[in-house]
């Protein structure tokens, strides 16, 4: 009697705790509204493969995010990252000839040097991150565009190692997604359970207030951008793999997707207040807007610009008025 009375407390509690995530996390009940309705209108939808496919082709836009997320945690953004994941396709595949060691951490080093530019410019020099990314963004594309002369750069036989961190599996998992559970979870580990993830918090809540705590915002802006210039270039690598070459207009827009999966999880614009793991929600949010946009077959790709775009901000909207609610 009192084990069954226990194991119904239990269950109470773990319904409340539920329900409670979902209406705090307006994005994670949209998205599984959106799957349930796209059950039933296509028949294809719930299948192995085109799960499947969904976290794979999302992998590298959730690598992104990622790094955008920790960025206006405390209190920046990063409008180079799509650039910086085409710089880091390029340089890889560029460098896929010498091997896939060389290819993997020649392509990430570079995008991570420019995040670190990025950072000393933000936090040294005192610059708008806006006025700075941007910069970089211009900067990171035109030298990739030069360094290819517009053109794609296929990726040698030489880094099969390359190819296999973007089209791999473990078992029946892309290896892209397993690449993508370990970054969320010791990026989640890293912001609540670390000395650092307590600063980035403090920072973007208040820069003043931080620095009377004895927190180095500009130790912690540097950091950051650090580490997002280095998920970028991680990202490009992988796609890279992915696409069997680097190409030098890969990832437009990315920047924007970024953005919108990072405020759609409830991370706030200012900073100070958010996480990680709702980001990756409103990154497969995303993905799915898109595969089911593909599935119906009968929109046209402009149309299904406008749609997404008026779905984002319906998300945006619910997302707001869950938090004025809390």
């Amino acid at each position: 009697m009192a084990a069954t009375r226990s194991f119904a407390l239990a269950g109470m509690r773990l319904s409340k705790h539920l329900a409670k995530l979902l209406t705090s996390q307006g994005v994670l009940l949209m998205l599984l509204s959106l799957a349930v309705f796209a059950s039933f209108r296509y028949q294809t939808f719930l299948t192995p493969v085109n799960l499947m496919n969904i976290m794979r082709q999302n992998s590298m836009l959730a690598i992104v995010a990622l790094g955008m997320t920790i960025v206006i945690l405390s209190g920046g953004i990063d409008l180079s990252v799509g650039a910086l994941v085409a710089l880091g396709g390029v340089v890889a595949a560029i460098l896929a000839p010498q091997g896939s060691f060389v290819a993997i951490v020649g392509g990430i080093a570079s995008t991570t040097l420019l995040g670190f530019v990025n950072g000393l410019l933000v936090s040294r020099a005192r610059l708008e991150p806006f006025v700075v990314t941007l910069f970089t963004a211009s900067a990171a594309r035109g030298l990739a565009l030069s360094i290819t002369e517009e053109k794609s750069i296929a990726v040698s036989s030489a880094a099969s190692g390359l190819v296999w961190l973007g089209r791999g599996f473990i078992g029946s998992v892309p290896v892209p997604t397993i690449v993508v559970a370990l970054l969320y979870f010791a990026a989640w580990f890293m912001l609540h359970r670390s000395r650092l993830g307590l600063h980035i918090f403090a920072i973007g809540d208040n820069q003043e207030s931080s620095r009377l705590m004895g927190v180095n915002p500009n130790r912690v802006k540097l950091v950051v951008y650090t580490f997002s210039g280095l998920l970028s270039g991680l990202a490009g690598v992988v796609l890279a793999g992915r696409l069997g070459a680097g190409q030098p207009v890969a990832a437009f827009g990315w920047e924007t997707d970024a953005i919108a999966a990072t405020v759609m999880g409830g991370t706030f614009l200012a900073g100070g207040k958010g996480s990680v793991f709702p980001t990756l929600v409103g990154v497969l949010l995303l993905g799915m807007m898109y595969n089911l946009l593909n599935l119906e077959g009968t929109i046209t790709p402009w149309w299904q610009l406008v749609l997404r775009g008026a779905f984002l901000l319906l998300v945006a909207i619910f997302q707001q008025r869950i938090a004025q609610r809390e």
